[in-house]
């Protein structure tokens, strides 16, 4: 019992020394916490500028703050395209999983949350002058009818943009006329496209030249990323719009 008072001086002195310790934390006395995080927002020779921390370890980066995310592009181009082009950006399906889709001027003319695209190939008519959609089909070529698809090429106006992405099989009713359809809009490898290659293809009615824009992966065993189907291929560029008078 006589120990009793000599304990509560002991508790009172150090509840007392314990109190002083938080209180100068939160006031910012010395070695508190906050004076760190002050000097780091207000102080010049400590602030984060955009894109770098002059000081080492900082332990708050405000890049986000002071500096915009990389900035991307239409349809996520990495640099914006020139006056009068069009920017586009295209992907394959990958094998029988993923669905194609097909990016223009930012806006997505296909793709599988759009419910609109299917097996086979995947096609895209743009008006080549002011870049707008005009239609977009999704067309079998395992057990389809392939004069659906020719029902849908021949009769394009000239000048009209055609962006093609490939399905798992892109090729199986393809016959002479359709590639020769494809190959007149430029395509280079519309004759030899066989059973689930992955193709994706920008064409034009009337256009002189073959087309630069187009990627093609053969299906082969020995090389293929998925079991039974190529690698999905991706692909992005400029158009140049078509003049009224072209």
């Amino acid at each position: 019992m006589r120990l009793a008072g000599p304990l509560r001086i002991v508790a009172l002195i150090i509840t007392v020394g314990l109190t002083w310790i938080l209180v100068t934390i939160l006031l910012g006395g010395p070695g508190g916490g906050f004076p760190r995080i002050h000097q780091l927002f207000a102080s010049p020779e400590n602030s984060v500028t955009a894109g770098s921390s002059t000081e080492p370890g900082a332990i708050f980066q405000l890049d986000w703050l002071t500096e915009p995310r990389t900035r991307k592009y239409k349809c996520g181009l990495p640099q914006p395209c020139p006056e009068e082009h069009l920017a586009f950006r295209m992907v394959s399906g990958a094998a029988n999983v993923i669905g194609p889709k097909i990016c223009l001027e930012d806006k997505m003319l296909m793709s599988s949350v759009k419910d609109n695209v299917g097996r086979g190939l995947n096609i895209a008519l743009v008006n080549g002058v002011s870049g707008e959609l005009l239609e977009a089909r999704a067309f079998d070529m395992w057990a389809g009818d392939v004069n659906d698809l020719l029902k849908f090429i021949r009769p394009l106006h000239e000048g009209t943009l055609v962006f093609v992405a490939s399905y798992d099989d892109p090729a199986t009713k393809m016959n002479e006329e359709t590639r020769k359809l494809f190959t007149e809009l430029g395509s280079r490898n519309a004759k030899e496209l066989a059973f689930r290659d992955s193709w994706v293809f920008v064409g034009a009615k009337g256009v002189q030249n073959k087309s630069p824009f187009e990627q093609h992966v053969k299906n082969s065993k020995h090389t293929n990323k998925y079991e039974g189907w190529p690698e999905a291929l991706e692909m992005e560029g400029c158009i140049p719009r078509r003049s009224v008078a072209s």
